[in-house]
């Protein structure tokens, strides 16, 4: 759903006029580092819409549709930090091609899928070359093109693309699953790969940092496993109750294998997240904030996602125009957010923001079975998602603010992997209270109370701890 538009958004709004023109090379680099990004964040909502159709044709049951999200979602978080160092220690170019090529090839299984274990397993791998495509993409990117004015411009180029990645996915995942079936969306990531690989090779340039440093893989198998046990844990507990050993079992090794990783991070020469950067009031703050924002924003688009179709019987044509309304309104939110923050400050604007989506949520308790709500569930998810897209740039700057230089990467990839698990336990945790109602409507509404309490309690407590910190 959301993607991380901290940094590109916000150099797009201040790009310089005189900036210099590209060669013909930068311009094909650029194109190749973008169309891959596009292609990532294309995945977040190309099957979005597509998840009623999908269960049908494979046999998922409501409750089971969640893991076509968290499958993707999960080994992309998870591993997105120690990818990002393996590319640092052996090659960035070198691991972006091999997602490039994981990424294509897992595609290619989730469109071929027969049955739902085949379609996760592509799912999961598409995340895994995600995880390698993202990190590496950004460096290669920041590697080739010089600090200054032009960078400032390949980075602004790349944030447009990534936010008018998620109004393009849901609005051609509409069009394709109504004309072709669900299959259609996975094929057009596999033809995204197909036209992206071929030209990567001779034109990226190999980068590798000097400093070769050491590899956290106890951190990234620690911390993977354990939201999987939890994410499991509670997505088996909706449906038949916290009773089962299967889920005490989910539960305590969830638990146990996050404690550890918050050891091996304490210990760990290179760790994947400082513990020390944590109690930083801004860092620790702002990333509830960024925690918040993405996991309570993809629940709803969930949950409307299925409100949609399978109460109002909207088309998943029709679904996705409503959406692409959300992704245009979140373009023009890119350009004023910049403007927001420069008057009244990184901090405020994060608190309002997280304000603001929670309201906006709200007003969709108003939903019922009739036509008509289609219009109340097309502006508030258009407003709440400008809000939303506020409080990234804004969570990221606050996160990033007061940090060294030298420790700015420890923060941004902090930035990242609160993104990243956002996305991935927003859905388990809430939407499932909707997927699991016998009554689908009211289940809905639960999670929409719920959802719109949790944001804007957030803000009340972010507001508090902000302004501890000097805010």
């Amino acid at each position: 759903m959301a993607i991380d538009t901290t940094t590109q958004t916000s150099s797009a709004a201040v790009t310089p006029p005189d900036t210099p023109r590209l060669s013909t090379r930068d311009k094909l680099v650029l194109f190749v580092l973008c169309a891959a990004q596009f292609m990532v964040a294309l995945d977040f909502s190309v099957l979005n819409v597509a998840l009623p159709d999908l269960g049908r044709d494979l046999g998922m049951s409501r409750s089971a549709l969640q893991w076509a999200v968290t499958a993707f979602a999960l080994p992309s978080g998870g591993f997105l930090l120690l990818f990002g160092r393996v590319g640092d220690l052996f090659g960035r170019r070198r691991l972006f091609l091999t997602g490039l090529a994981l990424f294509g090839a897992a595609s290619l299984l989730s469109t071929l899928a027969w049955d739902p274990a085949s379609f996760l397993a592509g799912r999961a791998l598409q995340g895994l070359g995600a995880a390698a495509i993202v990190p590496t993409g950004m460096s290669l990117l920041t590697t080739t093109f010089p600090e200054g004015p032009a960078r400032d411009r390949a980075l602004g180029i790349s944030g447009t693309l990534l936010s008018l990645g998620f109004t393009i996915g849901m609005v051609a995942g509409g069009t394709l699953t109504d004309a072709f079936g669900w299959r259609s969306t996975m094929a057009l990531l596999t033809v995204f790969a197909l036209i992206v690989l071929p030209l990567a090779p001779g034109l990226l340039p190999e980068s590798r940092t000097p400093d070769r440093p050491r590899l956290d893989i106890p951190g990234a198998v620690t911390v993977t496993t354990g939201l999987l046990s939890l994410i499991y844990a509670l997505s088996t507990a909706a449906d038949h109750g916290f009773g089962r050993a299967d889920v005490i079992a989910a539960l305590a090794a969830g638990l146990v294998l996050l404690t550890a990783f918050a050891l091996v991070e304490s210990r760990a020469a290179a760790p994947l997240v400082s513990l020390p950067m944590l109690r930083r009031r801004t860092v620790a703050w702002g990333n509830l904030g960024g925690l918040v924002t993405f996991s309570m924003m993809s629940t709803i688009v969930f949950v409307l996602t299925l409100y949609l179709q399978e109460i109002l019987r909207l088309s998943a044509f029709e679904t996705g125009l409503v959406f692409g309304f959300q992704g245009l309104l979140s373009v023009v939110a890119g350009t004023l957010a910049p403007k927001v923050i420069g008057r009244f400050g990184a901090r405020r604007t994060l608190v309002g923001s997280l304000a603001g989506q929670g309201a906006l949520i709200a007003t969709l308790l108003l939903l019922d079975s009739h036509g008509r709500s289609v219009w109340l569930a097309t502006a508030a998810v258009a407003l709440a998602s400008m809000c939303h897209l506020g409080a990234i740039i804004s969570y990221g700057l606050t996160v990033t603010s007061g940090v060294p230089d030298e420790e700015q990467g420890l923060a941004t990839g902090l930035v990242t992997s609160t993104q990243q698990v956002g996305i991935t336990v927003g859905i388990p945790l809430l939407g499932v209270l909707a997927t699991t109602s016998g009554d689908l409507l009211s289940g809905v509404r639960t999670v929409v109370a719920l959802d719109a309490a949790i944001v804007l309690g957030a803000a009340v407590l972010i507001g508090l701890g902000l302004r501890r910190s000097g805010s």
